[in-house]
C-alpha cells in the first residue's frame, strides 16, 4: 500500500508541473484554458516539488514525509480553487493524500509519545556493571524458583537490568470474535525500577490497523488503544485497578528477566515441588500470582486474579499465561511462545497467542 500511495504522490506532483510549463511557455497546453502568470507558475512548481519530495521521503522511510505532503496538498488546493475550471478533479487525490497524511501525523505523534516513555524508563537503568548472580544468592528462595533460575542460565551472569523484545501476536479483541487479528509488538522493561512500555500494531483489515500502548511506570499503569492512531478504542488508567493489573503483568513477565526474582519487591511462597507464589509490592500497591514449572524447571504457566477493567464495579478474574515453548536468547532460557487466557463466567477467552522474535538484554534507547 505504501508503494501505491507513493506512486499517487509522485504522479499527482508531476501533474502540477503543467501549470509551471504553461506559465513559462515551455509547452503548448490547450487543455489549460485560463492564462497562468509566472508567479502562479512558480506556485504550481512549488506544489509539484513538495509533493514529489514527500513521495521520495516515503521511499527513503523518512518519518516526516507527511509534513511535506500536507504542505504540498494545501498549496495545491489553493491553486485548484483559483483554477477551478481546469483543475477541479485534482481535489479528489488531494482529499486522499490529506487524509492519509493526517493519519500518519497522528501515528507519528503517538509513536513519539511512546518513545519518550521508553527513554524515561531506560534513563533510570544504573550505568554501573550489575552484580553476578551466584548460587548463594538464590539459596533463600523456594526450591522451584531455584531450579528455574538454574535452568534459565542466569547463574554466573550479571543481573538483568533491562530487556527489549519484539513479539508476533494473534489477537482476539472480544470473547465472541472468531477471526484472529495478526499483530506485531515491541516491549521494553526495566528491573531495578520496575517498569515496562509495550506498543503494538493490530492489523484489523488490509488497510486498517489499531495502535496500542500498555505501560507500567512509577507504580502506575495505563492502556491506550487507537484506531488508525486517531480514534480512541480504549483508554484506561492510571487508577487502582489498572495499576494493580499492570503490576501483575510485570510480575508474570518476570520470566523474561529471571534475575528479577531476587528483587526486594518480590516475596516468594513455596506451594509444592513445581509451584510457587510471588507477591510484588511497590509502596501501597501489591499483587500476586502463581508460577508452575515442569520437571526440568522451565516455567509452564503463570496465573493471577487480575482486574479485567477498572472502576468501582470492576471484578478480578483468573488470568492465565500458558507457555508453549522455551528458547535461548543471549545465553538465557526464556519462554518463546504461549497463549494468554481470561477465565470468565461465560467461558474461557484466549485473547492472545504470542511468539518472541527478538530478545536483547540491556538495550540502548
Amino acid at each position: 500500500m505504501k508503494i501505491l500511495f507513493m506512486i499517487i504522490l509522485l504522479i499527482h506532483g508531476l501533474i502540477h508541473l503543467l501549470g509551471f510549463l504553461k506559465a513559462f511557455l515551455l509547452a503548448e497546453l490547450n487543455e489549460i484554458t485560463n492564462p497562468v502568470s509566472k508567479p502562479m507558475g512558480l506556485l504550481w512548481l512549488s506544489a509539484a516539488l513538495i509533493l514529489v519530495i514527500s513521495g521520495v521521503f516515503i521511499f527513503l522511510k523518512n518519518p516526516l514525509w507527511w509534513l511535506f505532503a500536507i504542505i504540498g496538498v494545501l498549496i495545491s488546493q489553493v491553486l485548484i480553487i483559483l483554477f477551478w475550471k481546469d483543475s477541479l478533479y485534482g481535489t479528489l487525490p488531494n482529499i486522499l493524500i490529506l487524509t492519509i497524511s493526517l493519519i500518519a501525523w497522528a501515528n507519528y505523534d503517538f509513536d513519539k509519545k511512546i518513545q519518550s516513555e521508553v527513554s524515561s524508563i531506560l534513563e533510570k537503568v544504573p550505568k554501573e556493571i550489575p552484580p553476578i548472580i551466584t548460587i548463594e544468592d538464590i539459596s533463600p528462595l523456594p526450591e522451584p524458583i531455584q531450579n528455574w533460575l538454574k535452568v534459565s542460565g542466569i547463574i554466573g551472569k550479571p543481573a538483568i537490568q533491562s530487556v527489549y523484545m519484539s513479539q508476533k501476536y494473534q489477537i482476539k479483541l472480544k470473547p465472541e470474535q472468531k477471526k484472529w487479528y495478526p499483530a506485531f509488538a515491541e516491549q521494553y522493561a526495566t528491573v531495578i525500577d520496575p517498569a515496562f512500555v509495550w506498543q503494538a500494531e493490530i492489523k484489523m483489515m488490509p488497510v486498517i490497523s489499531a495502535f496500542g500502548r500498555d505501560k507500567f511506570i512509577n507504580g502506575e499503569g495505563e492502556m491506550d488503544f487507537k484506531l488508525l492512531s486517531v480514534f480512541a478504542v480504549a483508554n484506561d488508567g492510571p487508577n487502582p485497578q489498572i495499576n494493580e493489573a499492570a503490576l501483575q503483568r510485570f510480575l508474570g513477565e518476570m520470566v523474561w528477566y529471571p534475575s528479577a526474582a531476587l528483587s526486594n519487591y518480590v516475596v516468594w511462597k513455596d506451594l509444592g515441588p513445581q509451584t510457587a507464589k510471588a507477591t510484588m509490592t511497590l509502596k501501597s500497591l501489591s499483587g500476586s500470582g502463581i508460577f508452575t514449572f515442569d520437571e526440568v524447571g522451565h516455567v509452564r504457566s503463570f496465573s493471577a486474579l487480575r482486574y479485567q477493567g477498572s472502576g468501582p464495579d470492576a471484578k478480578r478474574s483468573e488470568w492465565t499465561v500458558n507457555i508453549t515453548s522455551t528458547k535461548e536468547f543471549e545465553g538465557i532460557m526464556v519462554p518463546s511462545s504461549g497463549e494468554v487466557t481470561w477465565k470468565l463466567e461465560s467461558g474461557d477467552w484466549t485473547w492472545a497467542r504470542f511468539e518472541i522474535e527478538d530478545y536483547i538484554l540491556n538495550p540502548e534507547d
